[in-house]
């Protein structure tokens, strides 16, 4: 499996952003996906994942409430909604895919896309 991140950019304090993680020639079968940030000096954290069924997500304490996990009924790309964002969110944004269930650390996930930046003007 390759990913491809996409949908970053430049947004003012309050503006929304949806980052699309999309799988390059098949689905995301049993797999899954994850979406992480990184901004400079600080360590890699996880935002949001989504089980490869959708049952399950996770949404960091971070950003509840603001972002939304969601993936097509086709199972061929992953989305990251993120609304009312702040100033704190800005940094290079990251999908990786896993084999199995919802895991929150970076050296859980052996498959990532390149990274997208998202920066958010105050």
């Amino acid at each position: 499996v390759q990913l491809q991140a996409s949908g970053g950019g430049l947004v003012q304090t309050g503006g929304s952003l949806r980052l699309s993680c999309a799988a390059s020639g098949r689905i995301f079968s049993n797999f899954a996906v994850g979406w992480f940030r990184q901004s400079p000096g600080k360590e890699r954290e996880i935002v949001s994942a989504i089980s490869w069924s959708g049952d399950s997500t996770y949404i960091a304490d971070s950003v509840k409430g603001r972002f939304t996990i969601y993936q097509t009924s086709a199972k061929i790309a992953v989305y990251l909604q993120m609304n009312s964002l702040k100033p704190e969110d800005t940094a290079v944004y990251y999908c990786a895919a896993r084999r199995g269930t919802i895991q929150y650390r970076p050296n859980e996930y052996n498959v990532w896309g390149q990274g997208t930046q998202v920066t958010v003007s105050s």
